[in-house]
C-alpha cells in the first residue's frame, strides 16, 4: 500500500514538472545519453560520469533511512547496482575519448560502501539492504565458514607438522651441520693464531731494532 502511494506521488511530481515546462515556467533539464557511446566529446562524458555518480551518492545516502519500507530498499540498490554499470560504461567511454582511466585511479569510496556475497559476482548490496532478511544471514553463513576454514587449516598445518618442521632434527641429519661447523671454528681459531703470532714477531723486531739503536 505504502508503495503504490509512493509511486503515485513521483507521477504526479512528473506530471507538474511536464507542464511546468510546457507553461514556460521552467527550463527542461538535459537528458544523459541512454548509450554512453552517444557522448562525442570528452568534456561530455566527463560531465555525465559525474551525473551518474551524483546518483549513485544520493541513492545510497537514501538507502540508509530507518524509515524507508523493505520493498523500497530492495528498488533502491537495485538502482544502485544499476547505475554502478551505468557508471562503468562512461569510465571506458572517457578512455576511450583520450580521458583518464578512472578504473584504475578513481576512487573507490562507493564501491566500499557495498558488499558482495559469494555466488552474486558484481551485485552489491548497501546500506539497510545488508540486513534484509535473507540476505543478513547470507553474510553471517560466510562469515561462519570463513572462520572455520581457518580454524581447519591452522588444525591441519598443526597436525602435519613434525620435529623437522620445528627445527628440532637439524642437528641429528648425519652430523653434517655439526661438522661444518667445526670446520668452520677451526679455519678462524687459525687466522686468529697466525695473525697474533705475526704481531709478536712484529713487536719483536721492533725492539730488536731500537735496542740497536740505542748502542750506537
Amino acid at each position: 500500500m505504502a508503495r503504490n502511494e509512493e509511486k503515485a506521488q513521483s507521477m504526479l511530481y512528473r506530471f507538474r514538472e511536464a507542464q511546468s515546462i510546457e507553461l514556460g515556467l521552467s527550463k527542461s533539464k538535459e537528458r544523459r545519453p541512454h548509450l554512453a557511446s552517444q557522448a562525442r566529446t570528452l568534456d561530455d562524458a566527463e560531465k555525465w560520469r559525474r551525473d551518474v555518480i551524483r546518483e549513485i551518492s544520493h541513492n545510497v545516502s537514501k538507502i540508509n533511512d530507518a524509515s524507508l519500507p523493505e520493498a523500497h530498499i530492495r528498488d533502491l540498490n537495485d538502482e544502485i547496482n544499476k547505475l554502478l554499470r551505468v557508471k562503468n560504461h562512461w569510465d571506458d567511454r572517457v578512455l576511450e575519448l583520450g580521458g583518464p582511466d578512472y578504473k584504475k585511479i578513481g576512487p573507490k569510496m562507493i564501491d566500499h560502501q557495498g558488499k558482495q556475497v559469494p555466488g552474486n559476482r558484481g551485485y552489491k548490496y548497501f546500506g539497510r539492504a545488508k540486513e534484509l532478511p535473507g540476505v543478513r544471514e547470507l553474510f553471517e553463513s560466510q562469515s561462519g565458514q570463513t572462520t572455520k576454514s581457518k580454524r581447519n587449516n591452522r588444525a591441519e598445518l598443526i597436525k602435519h607438522a613434525d620435529a623437522v618442521y620445528f627445527g628440532y632434527s637439524d642437528e641429528a641429519d648425519d652430523g653434517e651441520l655439526l661438522d661444518y661447523e667445526r670446520q668452520v671454528t677451526e679455519k678462524r681459531m687459525l687466522i686468529l693464531r697466525s695473525a697474533h703470532d705475526a704481531t709478536l714477531n712484529d713487536d719483536s723486531s721492533s725492539s730488536e731494532r731500537d735496542a740497536s739503536d740505542n748502542e750506537s
